[in-house]
C-alpha cells in the first residue's frame, strides 16, 4: 500500500518545470490585433458577398408587397387596439379587438363613438 501511494505521488509530480516564455512586446501585440482586424474584415466581406443576392431578392419582394401592407396598416390602425394573436385548433389565427372606450371615459378619443349593435 505504501509503495502504491509513493508511486502515485511520484507520478503526479512534474518532472521538469516548463520554460517561461518572455512577455510579448508592444509591437507584436499591435501586429496581432491588426491581423485579427483584417481577418474580421475579410470574414464580413465574404458574408456580405454571399448575402447580397438574397437581400436584393428580399428588397424586390418587399417592394411588390408594399401597397398591400400599406392598406393593411390603414385598416388596422393602432396595433394597441388589439389583443395578442390567437391560434385556433383548426389553424386559424384571429386578432381580437379590445373593447373600445366609451366616449365619456377619460382617455377616449373624441368622435370615436361606438356604432349600433351588429347582428351576426
Amino acid at each position: 500500500m505504501k509503495r502504491l501511494v509513493l508511486v502515485f505521488c511520484l507520478s503526479c509530480m512534474p518532472l521538469a518545470a516548463p520554460a517561461q516564455e518572455p512577455a510579448p512586446e508592444a509591437g507584436e501585440i499591435d501586429q496581432g490585433l491588426d491581423l485579427l482586424g483584417k481577418g474580421a474584415q475579410l470574414l464580413f466581406r465574404g458574408l456580405m458577398a454571399e448575402m447580397q443576392p438574397a437581400l436584393d431578392e428580399m428588397g424586390l419582394a418587399l417592394a411588390e408587397i408594399e401597397p398591400v401592407l400599406r392598406d393593411l396598416v390603414q385598416m388596422i390602425g393602432d396595433i394597441r387596439n388589439y389583443h395578442p394573436p390567437e391560434m385556433l385548433p383548426n389553424g386559424d389565427i384571429i386578432l381580437r379587438r379590445k373593447v373600445p372606450l366609451a366616449p365619456s371615459e377619460p382617455g377616449a378619443e373624441p368622435g370615436t363613438e361606438p356604432e349600433g349593435e351588429i347582428e351576426l
